[in-house]
């Protein structure tokens, strides 16, 4: 359905966007015509978004106020409280792709299963989504190939294929896809996989974890030995010491961030619809388990912007906070019914469960609004309350869905209907916050003044925190050489003429311990139906013991998944400081 901007009422504000948020959007989401002019603006983009999701309104109800619901949506999204993923706001009412941020495809161990899986792979990442691939079935590397005794390629090759094949495909003719992919901690070929990205060109475009089970992180703690299962056959392989390997993921994760943890029994033990089978594959960016050939369809509420305040009181506005939720809800699962399905099994599964996932953004800025530091028990109070606010809320706007609609055709069961099988996820929103103008997902700032690194280093762009830069102002210290200073060095702390109280209340990444960063995602994840995507950030100095620990505690405190960033562990990374940065910085001063 190809809508027409035209329409859109004159009654709807327009979207307040900061100037790195309108350089998003002229780069990656505003249409364009043959000859790659600009053809919408923001407002209609958000309008054509907004359009195309309202008009499933009438598969349910013919007699449905379309424009109203239409206006409900636009105002989430231009007033920037909610967005969705980005292959939303790049497909919806263009007649094109699907909705979802990503979806798993699986790879069964036959010649037929890897080429319809490299060959849907493509169309996925086309159409707009990221994918989510576990490779734990694929005999080993050595193994018989039909008549040959040693002829399979194994795993990590068989991914450098999938590599191939993707990496030049850009998602809704944007970006290039982006790819997960798993193995399980008992797989022949797991030493091999671990050390698959020691070279930092290799893989490119795939995100390494491994599907860790209890079994093997009790061995570890006891120093024990563990199996490795012959896919095929299902007989043991041979016996490796648990502490060994955990030694040697530890090792690599320390030296360039990748392989990840994803902890599959604290998964299963959360999956909604365990009589449609267990859970071995994650999304994309490991926030949302799913069965074969689901799609995730995410969006994230922004935070930032449910704080509000009276007289010399700020609070979180949790009337507002329950309405975006309800509209939300309803939004995503209409993406459900608008995405486009590359394929049949693709469809049948995403709508047998109707799974989706509503996460937040702008978290930090939360923080720093209420004047509470991101690490410290009040910040996980926060957390808590927060986010069992939207689940709860997000519960309930799936009933009422249920009641109207039905529930989701595998539910079965006692009790109200549910619309969807999960509700909740929260995603990395790397793209989405900058359009919203708000710090990323749950994580910290990760300085109060920095340089992003944009459009594959084609732009710098200066992020200037705005509750940062407003409450230095009212100090009377926001100055040119002190933005300077921070953006040369990243560290507020030493600067002598900030007062003690914005350096308390403005935490950054690196001020924040591991144990602080784990805390936070685990109270996330306590009111998370899916899971948590989050980085622990560590600073160049840590070690690999160090890193060692996080992995075991992130482990014991019940997370479904953890990864750890240590910086500059990359010849490249998103976001830097340095002298870059300054003529960014004096333009800026100068046009205040």
């Amino acid at each position: 359905m190809v809508i027409d901007t035209r329409s859109m009422p004159i009654y709807l504000d327009k979207p307040a966007l900061t100037p790195n948020a309108k350089l998003v959007l002229e780069k990656r989401y505003l249409r364009r015509d043959e000859n790659g002019e600009i053809i919408e603006t923001p407002d209609e983009m958000f309008w054509q978004v907004a359009r195309a999701a309202a008009s499933v309104e009438q598969h349910y109800d013919p007699q449905a106020d379309i424009e109203t619901v239409a206006s409900e949506f636009y105002e989430i999204m231009a007033g920037l409280l909610f967005l969705p993923n980005s292959p939303a706001l790049l497909n919806a009412g263009t007649g094109r792709g699907q909705m979802a941020g990503s979806m798993v495809l699986p790879v069964e161990d036959s010649l037929d299963s890897i080429f319809d899986a490299v060959k849907n792979a493509a169309i996925i990442h086309q159409r707009g989504s990221g994918i989510g691939f576990d490779f734990s079935s694929i005999r080993p590397r050595g193994d018989r190939a039909g008549s040959r005794p040693d002829a399979a390629i194994g795993p990590v090759a068989l991914i450098e294929v999938f590599s191939r094949v993707t990496q030049n495909i850009r998602q809704g003719g944007i970006r290039r896809g982006c790819n997960a992919v798993s193995l399980g901690i008992d797989h022949p070929d797991i030493i091999e996989f671990i050390r698959a990205k020691a070279d930092q060109s290799s893989l490119s475009n795939f995100y390494t974890c491994i599907a860790i089970t209890d079994d093997f992180m009790q061995r570890v703690k006891q120093g024990l030995d563990y199996p490795l299962i012959h896919p095929r056959t299902q007989s043991v392989s041979r016996w490796l010491n648990a502490r060994e390997v955990f030694d040697q993921i530890v090792d690599q994760a320390w030296r360039n961030g990748e392989p990840g943890f994803i902890f599959l029994d604290r998964i299963n033990r959360d999956n909604p619809t365990p009589q449609l089978g267990t859970l071995h594959h994650v999304s994309g960016c490991g926030e949302q388990p799913l069965l074969p050939n689901e799609f995730a369809h995410l969006g994230s509420v922004n935070l930032s912007r449910i704080v509000k305040s009276d007289g010399d009181q700020t609070y979180i506005d949790f009337k507002l906070l329950a309405s975006v939720v309800g509209t939300a809800v309803r939004f995503l699962d209409n993406l459900i019914d608008l995405t486009g399905y590359p394929t049949n099994e693709s469809m049948l599964a995403t709508k047998r469960t109707r799974k989706i996932g509503l996460g937040v953004m702008g978290f930090a800025d939360m923080l720093f609004q209420l004047e509470i530091a991101y690490n410290s028990e009040q910040a996980l109070d926060i957390a808590r309350e927060v986010m069992s606010f939207i689940q709860r809320q997000a519960l309930d706007a799936s009933i009422e869905l249920g009641q109207k609609r039905g529930p989701y055709p595998a539910f079965h069961g006692g009790g109200k209907p549910i619309r969807n099988a999960s509700r909740t996820t929260i995603a990395p929103t790397g793209t989405i916050s900058l359009i919203a103008g708000c710090t990323s997902s749950i994580e910290p700032v990760f300085a109060t003044v920095f340089i992003r690194n944009a459009f594959k280093g084609e732009h710098q762009m200066l992020d200037i925190n705005p509750h940062f830069e407003k409450a230095a102002r009212q100090a009377g210290v926001f100055t040119s050489d002190l933005i300077e200073r921070l953006v040369r060095c990243n560290h507020l702390q030493q600067q002598p003429d900030v007062p003690e109280e914005l350096k308390r209340i403005f935490v950054t990444a690196h001020r924040v311990s591991p144990e602080w960063h784990i805390k936070m995602q685990a109270a996330f994840q306590e009111f998370t139906d899916a899971a948590v995507s989050k980085t622990v950030n560590l600073p160049h100095n840590a070690d690999r013991e160090e890193l060692g620990i996080i992995f075991m505690q992130a482990y014991d405190i019940g997370l479904k998944g953890i990864t750890a960033y240590r910086d500059q562990s990359r010849s490249s990374q998103p976001f830097c400081t340095g002298d870059i940065g300054i003529s960014l910085v004096r333009e800026y001063m100068n046009c205040r």
